[in-house]
Parts: structure tokens; C-alpha cells; sequence
């Protein structure tokens, strides 16, 4: 394992690359983790032990203003996160032992996966968002995100505080530029959508519709399962394990 960092725009993300045991080229996939979130949480870690294990090289980033990466939280928004995936990806696809690229992340992560799919198509051979808050933009056009924060989207705050958390004002007005359906109409190769039941986060109704809008897509329900997997966390990875072996065989 590997680990090191990524400038990009005077940032540096902090970054870990896993190979797997065999030698030669190989797939890789970038791995996301979400709003608030890390690459070292349990459920993120799953996922990256599960494409090692069956061959798969794995990048995970820890995104501006979340764990080692440089930038302060609160100045975080979803554009600067889709300007790092954009130099995550140029960093992967320089890398000499990569046949294939694939594309995975959690919730806030999983929409930016979404949205860099959308944006370089040709680059990825599959897409695999995980719990995906695709509410997100949608939330920041009404006014109100997950109860935590409410506003009115006209007028926007310069600052949000709640729970222990501030963002800026930026976080919004540039999420209600975000329209998920445009990124997803512009990605037609495999997708996995992997959704538990009983999200408290994101209801599973915004993978449903996705999923139907999504040329080749398959959604994974999660029976009894929450936002970050705590419950059927084997069933999550069983389900991305089989979709990678299908797209890699």
C-alpha cells in the first residue's frame, strides 16, 4: 500500500493506493467517501478490500476539507470536490499498470462519482455509487437540507451553523447549479447502485429513479440497511464483488 499526496490547485489530498498480490496491469478503481466523511471508514475500507481481493487495484482520496487533505471544511462544495476527482482521475490514468478504470463513492461521494462519469464517459469502464445523495442539489434549490439546515434559496446566508458543523454560503449556491439527470443521460455503460431500505439520509426513492433513468443500470437494495451500511455491510460488498467480476471477466 501506498501512501501519499495529491496536489491540486495548491491542495494537497491525501491519498492511499492499493495493488493487488498478482503482478502485471490491472483494473483500478477510484473510491469516494462522503459529506463529513473519510477514506479510513468501515464501510469505504469494505469496499476497497473487496476489489483487491479479486484483483483490483484501489484509490481512495480523502477530499478538500475532509480528513488529512488540506482546506478547511467549511469551505468545501461540491464544485471543488468535482475539481479533485478531475485531477484524481488524470493522476490514475498516468499510472502504467491501469487496463481499466472504474468509479465508486458514498453518498455526497457517490454523486460526484456520478457527476465525473458523467463528465468523462469514455474514461470509465463502470460506475458504482453507494447510498448516492442526489438530493443534495435538489435540497439546496428548496431551501432546506436534511432539517439540519434551512434558508431561503433566493437569499442565501454567507454562513450555516448546526450541529457542530459550518459551511459557507458557496455550499449551496453552487449545489442549486447541480442537475444530477444531465451527468446521468451522458453515462450509458454499467452502473451499480447500491441503496439500503431504511436510509435515513437519502431516500432509497432517489436510486429508484436513477436507476430508471440510467441506460444499463442495476439497483441493489439493501434490506434492512442504513445510510453507511452499519447492519448488512456483507451484503453491500457481496453485491459490488459480483458486479466488478461481471464488467472484468
Amino acid at each position: 500500500m501506498k501512501e501519499f499526496f495529491i496536489e491540486d490547485d495548491h491542495i494537497r489530498l491525501h491519498a492511499k493506493l492499493e495493488q493487488p498480490v498478482q503482478s502485471g496491469k490491472c483494473p483500478l478503481l477510484i473510491l469516494f467517501h462522503g459529506l463529513t466523511g473519510h477514506m479510513e471508514e468501515a464501510h469505504i475500507r469494505a469496499v476497497s478490500k473487496t476489489a483487491c481481493d479479486i484483483g483490483f487495484a484501489v484509490l481512495r482520496v480523502d477530499l478538500y476539507g475532509h480528513g488529512m487533505s488540506e482546506g478547511k471544511f467549511e469551505d468545501h462544495t461540491i464544485f471543488k470536490w468535482f475539481g479533485n476527482a478531475m485531477t484524481v482521475i488524470e493522476y490514475a490514468q498516468s499510472l502504467d499498470f491501469v487496463s481499466d478504470l472504474y468509479i465508486s463513492g458514498h453518498s455526497q461521494g457517490g454523486l460526484l462519482a456520478m457527476m465525473a462519469a458523467g463528465a468523462r464517459p469514455d474514461d470509465f469502464k463502470a460506475l458504482i455509487p453507494l447510498s448516492p445523495a442526489i438530493l443534495i442539489p435538489e435540497c439546496a434549490r428548496k431551501g432546506d437540507l436534511l432539517g439540519m439546515f434551512r434558508f431561503d434559496p433566493d437569499h442565501i446566508p454567507e454562513l450555516f451553523e448546526a450541529g457542530g458543523l459550518r459551511l459557507k454560503g458557496n455550499y449551496f449556491r453552487t449545489a442549486q447549479l447541480i442537475h444530477a439527470e444531465d451527468f446521468i443521460d451522458k453515462y450509458q455503460k454499467p452502473v451499480l447502485i447500491v441503496h439500503g431500505d431504511q436510509d435515513e439520509a437519502v431516500p432509497l426513492q432517489y436510486s429508484v429513479d436513477a436507476a430508471a433513468r440510467y441506460q444499463n443500470c442495476r439497483l441493489a437494495v439493501i434490506p434492512g440497511d442504513d445510510h453507511d451500511y452499519h447492519f448488512r455491510l456483507e451484503m453491500v460488498t457481496e453485491e459490488i464483488r459480483r458486479f466488478l467480476l461481471e464488467q472484468n471477466g
